[in-house]
C-alpha cells in the first residue's frame, strides 16, 4: 500500500463521495440482513400453526385462522421485497459515489500525467519508448481505477457486513455460525490463486496482443514498401505465426476461467451441507429452529460472494500497487529546466552563443564543442555542415529543448535560462527537419501556430511558403484532410505546410533546420524568394546542408564535428579555401549533371 498511498490526497479531495459510499453501504447491508431474519419468522410462524391449521379441519374457524395465517405470511413477503427494493436502491448509490469518485480520480489522474508530460524534456523521450508512455496514461491508470472503485467498494462492503453480520450470527447460534465460516477461507484463498494466474496469462495475452498490434500496424504504415518488394505473402505468414501465439495463450486463459465458478459453487454447497447437516441435529435435539437453518442458508450466500471477491480485490490491489509505483516513479522526474527568473518580455531577436558546448545526455554523445556566435535584432545566421556536425543541436539549445552542458546563450543580452519558457517560446518560429503534421485539415495545420488568425493570414502564409497553388488542386483546397503524420503529402509538401505554420505566429526568431531537404531546387528558389520577404527585420536562423539557402544570410558557420571551422559571408568564405567551397562545388558539379 506504500505506493497507492501516493492516492490518498485524492481521497480528501472527494472525501464526501467517499464518506457518502461508505454511508451507504452500511444501509444496504442492514437491509439485506434484515430480510434472512423475516424469512426465519415466517419459516417458523408456517411450522408453528400448520399443525393447529389442520386440527381445525372442518370447522367454521378453520377459514379465519388461515385468513389470519395468510395476512402474517403477506405482510412478511412484502416487508421482504421492501427491503429488497430498499437494498437496490442504496447499492445504485453505493455505484453512485464510490465508482463515481474513482471515475474521478482517474480523470485526476489522466490529466497529471498528461500535464508532466508535457513539462518534460527531450531526453527523456529519447530514452523511453511511445509505447510505454500510452500504456501508463492507459493501462496502468485504469488498473489504478479498479482499486480505487471496485476494489475499495467490494473491500468495504466485505469488512462492513462482517462487522455487522457474524456477531449478529454468534449471538443467534454460535456453533452454526461456525460451520457456516469454516470454508469461507478456503474459497478466498482458492479465487486468490485462480485469479492470480488469470492476471498472469492476462498479462501475457497483453504482451501478445500489442506485439500483434505493433506489427498490423507497421504492415499498414509500410504497405507501399510491402507492395514494391511483393513480400505480402510472407508477411502473412509472419501474422500467422503471431496470431496463432496469441489463439494459445487466449486457450490457456480460457481453460482457467473456466475453474472460477466450479470453485465457488462447490464451496457454496460445501457450507450449504454443513449448515443443513449441524442445524438438522440441532432441530431434532430442540435447541434450533427450521427458521434457523432457512436463516443461514440466506446467511451462507450473502457472506460467498463478499468472500470469493476478497481474493480478487487482493490481486487487484497487487496489480494497481505495480501499476502506480511506474507512475509514481514517472511523476516524480523533475522537469528538465525551469526558468530561474521567469522573466516575461517581448524579445527584440539579439542572439548570442558564448563557448557553447553540449553533450547529449541520454547517450554521451558530444554534439557541441566551444561554440561562439552573435547576431543582432533582424540578423540572419546560416548554420552549414554535414550529417552529425551539430546543426540540429543548435536549435534544439536555442529552443531550450535542452541545456547547454557548458557556455552561455544570451537572448538581447539576457540569459536563456532567465526568461520565461512559455513567453520565450511563444516568440519563437520553428520548422523542424522531421516535419510532423496532425491528422486534420492544412488550414488547421498551418493556423496550429498560432491562435485567433483570420483566414486571409492563413492564405498568405501558405503563399509565402510557395503551397498555397499547390493546395488548389486538392479537392477542398485548405480544408482537405491530410493522413495521419500528413502522409497523403509529399515530402516537400510537409516541409511547405511546415513552414507556413511557423511563419503564421509572426516571429521575433526563426529557426529552419534543414526546411527545404525534401524540395527541388526550383521550389526551393521561389521558396527563397518569399523567405526574403519574411526574414526581413526578422532574426533567422537557417540550418542546412545547401549552399544555396546559406546565401539569404549575413553571416554564414560552417560546423564539423561540432566545431566551427569557418566563419564569413556567402562571398568571403567563397574567396577561401576550406569545406564551404568544397560543398559548394560538389553541389554546383551535381546540379549541373542533373
Amino acid at each position: 500500500m506504500k505506493e497507492l498511498s501516493y492516492l490518498n490526497k485524492y481521497f480528501f479531495k472527494y472525501k464526501y463521495y467517499f464518506l457518502s459510499g461508505i454511508l451507504f453501504i452500511i444501509i444496504s447491508n442492514v437491509f439485506q440482513i434484515i430480510p434472512a431474519q423475516l424469512v426465519r419468522r415466517a419459516l417458523d410462524l408456517v411450522i408453528e400453526n400448520i399443525a393447529l391449521y389442520k386440527g381445525f379441519q372442518g370447522l367454521e374457524i378453520q377459514k379465519t385462522f388461515y385468513g389470519i395465517f395468510a395476512g402474517s405470511i403477506f405482510f412478511y413477503a412484502v416487508l421482504i421485497l421492501i427491503m429488497a427494493l430498499l437494498r437496490g436502491g442504496f447499492l445504485f448509490l453505493v455505484r453512485q459515489t464510490l465508482i463515481v469518485m474513482s471515475r474521478h480520480i482517474e480523470y485526476d489522474l489522466k490529466n497529471e500525467i498528461y500535464h508532466q508530460y508535457q513539462i518534460l524534456p527531450l531526453s527523456f523521450y529519447r530514452k523511453n519508448s511511445t509505447g510505454d508512455l500510452m500504456n501508463r496514461i492507459s493501462e496502468d491508470v485504469s488498473r489504478v481505477r479498479m482499486y480505487l472503485g471496485p476494489s475499495i467498494m467490494y473491500g468495504l462492503n466485505l469488512v462492513i457486513l462482517f462487522l455487522i453480520l457474524i456477531p449478529y450470527m454468534f449471538s443467534i447460534n454460535p456453533r452454526l455460525t461456525f460451520y457456516t465460516l469454516v470454508p469461507l477461507p478456503v474459497l478466498s484463498i482458492s479465487i486468490y490463486y485462480v485469479n492470480n494466474i488469470i492476471n498472469r496469462r492476462s498479462e501475457e495475452i497483453q504482451k501478445s496482443l500489442s506485439g500483434l498490434s505493433t506489427f498490423v500496424q507497421e504492415a499498414f504504415s509500410g504497405i507501399r514498401v510491402i507492395k514494391s518488394f511483393v513480400r505480402e505473402n510472407d508477411m502473412i505468414a509472419k501474422f500467422e505465426v503471431s496470431s496463432d501465439g496469441y489463439k494459445e495463450k487466449s486457450m490457456k486463459l480460457t481453460s482457467v476461467n473456466a475453474l472460477f465458478f466450479p470453485i465457488i459453487m462447490a464451496l457454496i454447497g460445501l457450507s450449504t451441507v454443513l449448515v443443513v447437516f449441524v442445524g438438522g441435529k440441532q432441530v431434532i435435539n430442540g435447541t434450533a429452529s427450521f427458521g434457523i437453518i432457512a436463516e443461514f442458508i440466506i446467511y451462507v450466500n450473502l457472506l460467498t460472494w463478499p468472500v470469493a471477491s476478497l481474493g480478487w480485490v487482493t490481486s487487484i490491489i497487487q496489480r494497481a500497487a505495480a501499476s502506480q509505483k511506474r507512475i509514481n516513479e514517472f511523476l516524480k522526474i523533475k522537469p528538465g529546466f525551469s526558468s530561474e527568473k521567469d522573466i516575461k518580455k517581448e524579445i527584440k531577436g539579439g542572439v548570442t552563443f558564448k563557448n557553447v558546448s553540449f553533450v547529449y545526455p541520454d547517450t554521451g554523445i558530444k554534439a557541441l564543442t566551444d561554440v561562439s556566435f552573435s547576431l543582432k535584432p533582424g540578423e540572419s545566421l546560416a548554420v552549414i555542415g554535414t550529417t552529425g556536425s551539430g546543426k540540429s543541436t543548435i536549435a534544439n539549445l536555442l529552443c531550450r529543448m535542452y541545456d547547454p552542458t557548458s557556455g552561455t546563450i544570451l537572448i538581447d543580452d539576457t540569459g536563456l535560462k532567465d526568461l520565461d519558457l512559455s513567453a520565450y517560446r511563444s516568440q519563437l518560429g520553428y520548422v523542424p527537419q522531421d516535419v510532423f503534421l496532425f491528422s486534420d485539415s492544412l488550414y488547421n495545420n498551418i493556423s496550429f501556430g498560432s491562435l485567433n488568425l483570420d483566414s486571409e493570414e492563413i492564405i498568405q502564409a501558405a503563399r509565402d511558403a510557395d503551397l498555397y497553388d499547390n493546395v488548389q488542386q486538392f479537392p477542398d483546397g485548405l480544408n482537405t484532410r491530410i493522413g495521419e503524420r500528413g502522409i497523403t503529402l509529399s515530402g516537400g509538401q510537409k516541409q511547405r505546410v511546415s513552414i507556413a505554420r511557423a511563419i503564421t505566429r509572426k516571429p521575433r526568431i526563426l529557426i529552419l533546420d534543414d526546411a527545404l531537404s525534401a524540395v527541388d531546387t526550383k521550389t526551393e528558389n521561389t521558396i527563397l524568394e518569399s523567405m526574403k520577404k519574411i526574414m526581413k527585420n526578422r532574426t533567422t536562423i537557417i540550418i542546412s546542408h545547401r549552399i544555396s539557402s546559406a546565401k539569404l544570410a549575413n553571416k554564414i558557420i560552417v560546423l564539423h564535428d561540432g566545431r566551427i571551422i569557418q566563419k564569413g559571408t556567402n562571398e568571403s568564405l567563397l574567396a577561401q579555401e576550406g569545406a564551404y567551397k568544397e560543398l559548394y562545388e560538389k553541389q554546383l558539379l551535381a546540379e549541373e549533371i542533373l
